[in-house]
């Protein structure tokens, strides 16, 4: 069993990392539950005016001296020893809590709904707080990228609901005390972590064996591993509610007739003997309409009527770099997306074909992370080869050190369709160049590659005046 912390024993808090979509959520929550907190980034950002703002003390450059008064010390994954703020809270015999424990300490008191899985969680989650927060609930809710349809990335509510994203990166969600966890899919990732595949699994095993005793374990039934897991808790834990949600004719909930509708998707649900209900969403993509459906299911149980859930749903307009409109220009429409994984990038360019109808799909591509590349290359590829032309960058290490013989040449060797290797410096340009009126352009990586949604753009209107 993880230990849990109360807020009531944390004292005054300095998270590290503050500036962090994850860590400043924490602080976010600490802050309005009444904490003293404070913290420090490397450089100065806008999140930390908010910050300010809402009562934090906050530094910029690590010292040990930043710690001033602490008696607890909140950290993300990539804080390690050798940072003086770090080395000065151990020296100390400071209290020091993972991102995801200090989260959980905020959590106390409420009804906890977390979203994990290998995709989706963050656009997941955020439909499920925007759906009950429109609905009136008030939820508490956290989610690891900032929303622009709810405005922030935490925020305190006055209901006894908790919305949570749930990483498994760095099996970080086993810290959580969830009442319903939904799991949108299990597959190989974070193999730098794990090890195996396996492993990959059995962390959502225990995830879900977190679950109390009538608790709701949400499962997609398209995706073969989180399937696997609700057939498995069925069979050990008979004593949980396990509901499942697809296109599958199994499903517990079932979607079906999926299509476009104008700028909007639509699909029809049925759950039950006789209910249905016909769901439209601002966002493209069977992705989506799956991730919706997780939530029409939370909704569902959090007693909602289902003609609320699904207006709540069809209000919401995105989550960051989740298939993220950067723009018009010469009749391109240019789009940005986090994908990183094989699954993620398919998903992103089936709905960029759902968009561009009958012009031509391109795009721009950034592996993010030297073992990830290393192990996906080939679907990777695969993936890419959906879009009429891809361009890759070369790789984003992010916390990796490179591994020899590990290029972004991996990807583009493989490719089945036109394009190939690119620099940052001629990307837009090359990109510009290969759309005509009514194409559609994407960037896709978790790395700065979005950066280039805006140079696009340029060239395109550059394009125009010549």
């Amino acid at each position: 069993m993880q230990e849990l912390h109360t807020l009531e024993n944390l004292g005054n808090v300095h998270l590290m990392g503050i500036a962090g979509v994850g860590v400043s959520a924490v602080a976010r929550l600490m802050l309005a539950r009444g904490l003293k907190v404070s913290g420090t980034d490397a450089k100065e950002l806008p999140v930390l005016t908010d910050l300010r703002e809402a009562g934090a003390r906050i530094c910029v450059g690590y010292d040990a001296k930043n710690l001033g008064d602490a008696d607890t010390l909140v950290i993300s994954s990539i804080i390690k020893e050798g940072n003086p703020e770090y080395d000065e809270a151990v020296a100390r015999g400071l209290r020091i809590l993972h991102r995801s424990q200090g989260l959980a300490a905020t959590m106390e008191g409420h009804r906890v709904i977390t979203v994990a899985g290998t995709h989706g969680k963050t656009t997941t989650t955020s439909l499920i707080a925007f759906m009950l927060r429109d609905a009136g609930l008030s939820p508490t809710f956290a989610v690891g990228a900032n929303i622009a349809s709810l405005g922030v990335n935490a925020e305190y509510g006055q209901g006894g609901l908790f919305v949570a994203e749930a990483d498994e990166s760095d099996a970080s969600f086993l810290n959580y005390s969830p009442d319903v966890a939904v799991i949108t899919n299990i597959e190989a990732d974070h193999l730098d972590h794990y090890g195996s595949v396996e492993a990959v699994h059995q962390a959502f095993y225990d995830f879900a064996s977190l679950l109390p005793e009538s608790g709701l374990l949400i499962c997609c039934a398209d995706d073969p591993g989180s399937r696997a897991l609700a057939v498995r808790m069925r069979s050990e834990r008979p004593d949980l509610r396990v509901q499942t949600y697809g296109f599958s004719e199994q499903a517990d909930l079932r979607l079906a007739n999926a299509h476009p509708r104008g700028q909007r998707f639509a699909c029809d649900l049925h759950w039950g003997s006789a209910e249905a209900a016909e769901l439209e969403l601002a966002l493209p993509g069977n992705h989506n309409l799956l991730n919706a459906a997780a939530g029409f299911a939370v909704g569902l149980d959090c007693g909602m009527d289902p003609a609320a859930a699904v207006a709540g749903l069809g209000a919401f307009s995105g989550a960051a770099r989740r298939f993220d409109f950067r723009g018009e220009s010469a009749g391109v429409r240019v789009y940005d997306d986090y994908a990183h994984h094989p699954t993620e990038v398919l998903a992103a360019l089936r709905a960029a074909r759902a968009v561009a109808g009958e012009g031509a799909v391109h795009v721009l591509f950034q592996p993010h992370l030297f073992s990830r590349t290393q192990e996906f290359h080939r679907e990777f590829a695969s993936a890419l080869s959906l879009a009429d032309s891809a361009h890759v960058l070369e790789i984003y290490a992010a916390r990796e050190s490179p591994i020899p013989g590990v290029t972004s040449e991996l990807v583009t060797s493989e490719l089945d369709t036109a394009g190939g290797p690119v620099s940052m410096a001629e990307a837009a340009v090359v990109l510009a160049a290969s759309a005509k009126a009514g194409d559609v352009i994407m960037t896709i990586g978790a790395g700065d590659v979005t950066e280039q949604g805006s140079a696009i753009l340029a060239a395109l209107e550059e394009r125009l005046v010549r």
